[in-house]
């Protein structure tokens, strides 16, 4: 910024001694070295502005760019589809023609040769199926039940053989 020498700054140090006197100049100089100090955080501060302005002019330069290029793909991508869709339209109105396709037939009027008649399922053609066995013993039956309760020592044990059979 400014180009000042030793010569320099020993002159401007006794001319400031002379000046402003022993007493009152480290007060001075302190003072100098804080108002330099401001100084040199606000200029840093707008150099730091001043950059980031320019890459957000930057970065929107980007996007324009960007939304222009999507956009004119993207045009060309309907063009595209949209020529598509005609050549599948014409060339399905030229096999329509060329085939002349009859009255198509509903479900319910073909009836395929071979197949067996459809079966109903009416609640009485259904066989009796008798109760199904409870999993669970009942009070009294195992050793392990307790009322209605498991005896937790054989759950524990339960527990125990699943581990060891993981680890087989």
């Amino acid at each position: 910024m400014f180009d000042i020498g030793f010569s320099e700054l020993l002159v401007i140090g006794v001319v400031a001694l002379i000046v402003i006197g022993p007493e009152r100049l480290p007060r001075v100089a302190r003072t100098a070295g804080h108002l330099y100090g401001r100084f040199q955080r606000y200029v840093s501060d707008v150099k730091m502005d001043i950059n980031r302005e320019m890459h957000l002019d930057e970065l929107r330069k980007m996007q324009d760019e960007l939304k222009t290029s999507v956009n004119s793909l993207e045009q060309s991508v309907h063009a595209e589809l949209k020529q598509g869709a005609q050549a599948v339209q014409e060339v399905t109105e030229q096999i329509h023609e060329i085939i002349e396709i009859p009255h198509q037939t509903t479900a319910t009027e073909v009836k395929p040769e071979g197949l067996p008649e459809p079966v109903s399922l009416s609640p009485g053609a259904l066989p009796e199926v008798g109760p199904l066995p409870n999993p669970l013993p009942q009070a009294g039956e195992g050793e392990n039940v307790k009322g209605d309760c498991f005896d937790l020592r054989d759950v524990d044990s339960l527990r125990e053989l699943h581990v060891n059979e993981k680890k087989v």
